[in-house]
């Protein structure tokens, strides 16, 4: 009888040093599922305060944003755009083009007719799409 409460107890030691190994291990260890529930929690977290914070600001606690840094901004950049650096960029960018184009890479060449063509039509993509009405012309 002792005997079997011996070998009893040690099975239920073992086991319980099995159980706990387990455990420990699954504490320690990362694995992919692991770190996109953390990563997840992370960005949940993070867009919640975001989204508070930008509640707060639209209260109406009578600040007002001055937006004339950023309008000078884009003005300086449209300004050189439109100007000989949009031409330069222009001219480069066809010029890339062609190259890419006689080389076989296609999805560059591609790319390269976009900002050739984006550099003069910049302006006028802006006034239809986004409000404009700070920037000059």
């Amino acid at each position: 009888m002792i005997k079997k409460m011996r070998t009893f107890a040690a099975r239920i030691k073992q086991s319980r040093v099995w159980l706990w190994k387990r455990i420990t291990a699954y504490d320690f260890s990362l694995t992919e599922r692991k770190v996109q529930a953390v990563l997840f929690v992370l960005a949940f977290t993070i867009l919640l305060f975001g989204f508070t914070d930008g509640i707060a600001a639209q209260n109406g606690g009578g600040t007002k944003y001055n937006d004339a840094k950023i309008v000078n901004a884009v003005n300086a950049v449209l300004t050189y755009l439109e100007g000989s650096f949009g031409a330069l960029v222009m001219a480069a960018a066809g010029i890339g083009a062609i190259l890419s184009a006689s080389f076989g890479q296609y999805k560059a060449s591609l790319s390269l007719m976009v900002v050739a063509i984006g550099s003069f039509i910049l302006r006028s993509i802006m006034s239809t799409f986004l409000n404009d009405e700070g920037i000059q012309r």
